[in-house]
C-alpha cells in the first residue's frame, strides 16, 4: 500500500516545476513545465506546435530545427528553461501573416525540395539561417551548412536548388 499523502496530486505539476515565460513566433508563453522537458517537447505536446519533427531525439537529424533569438537550434537537444525571455520561432511562424507561404517555402514547392515533408520544417529553418548568415554562396557551401539536416527521402538537388534560388531573390 502507497502513502497517498506523499503521491502528487492527478494534474498537478511535478516538483521542480518551473512557470518559463518566452515568445514563440511573436506569442508570449508561460508554460508551467518540468525543467528537464526539451523545447521539443513543450513546443509540440504542450504548445501544439508540430511543425519541428522529433526524428532522432539525439541531435542527428536536424528534424527539430528551430530558431531561438535568431539562431538555429536543435530543439530536441535544448532545455525548455534554456529559452526564458526569449524568442523561439518555429516554421509555423515564417509565413506571412495572411498565411501566403514564405519565399523560402514556396522555393522548396517550386523545386520540388520534399518528398514525405517530415524533414521539410527543419530543412526551411536551416535554410533560412543559412542564407541569414551568408553561406549561401554556392552548393557546395549550402550542402556544407545544410548537412546536419538529414532527407530520407533524397531530395537534396531540390532542397540546394531552392535555397540557392531564395537567396538570390533575398540578396537583391
Amino acid at each position: 500500500m502507497t502513502d497517498t499523502a506523499t503521491e502528487p496530486e492527478r494534474g498537478s505539476p511535478p516538483d521542480g516545476a518551473r512557470e518559463v515565460i518566452f515568445t514563440v513566433n511573436g506569442e508570449t508563453v508561460r508554460p508551467v513545465l518540468d525543467v528537464r522537458e526539451s523545447l521539443l517537447d513543450v513546443l509540440r505536446e504542450r504548445l501544439g506546435l508540430t511543425g519541428a519533427k522529433k526524428g532522432c531525439d539525439h541531435g542527428q537529424c536536424g528534424a527539430c530545427t528551430v530558431h531561438v533569438d535568431g539562431r538555429r537550434v536543435l530543439a530536441c537537444l535544448t532545455l525548455a528553461i534554456a529559452v526564458r525571455g526569449r524568442a523561439v520561432t518555429t516554421v509555423e511562424g515564417v509565413a506571412a501573416p495572411d498565411g501566403a507561404p514564405h519565399p523560402l517555402q514556396q522555393a522548396f514547392i517550386d523545386h520540388d525540395a520534399l518528398q514525405c515533408g517530415y524533414c521539410t520544417p527543419g530543412q526551411i529553418m536551416s535554410a533560412l539561417a543559412c542564407v541569414a548568415e551568408g553561406h549561401a554562396g554556392d552548393d557546395d557551401e549550402i550542402r556544407e551548412y545544410l548537412s546536419g539536416n538529414l532527407c530520407r527521402c533524397g531530395a537534396y538537388p531540390g532542397i540546394v536548388a531552392a535555397v540557392r534560388d531564395y537567396a538570390r531573390t533575398a540578396a537583391g
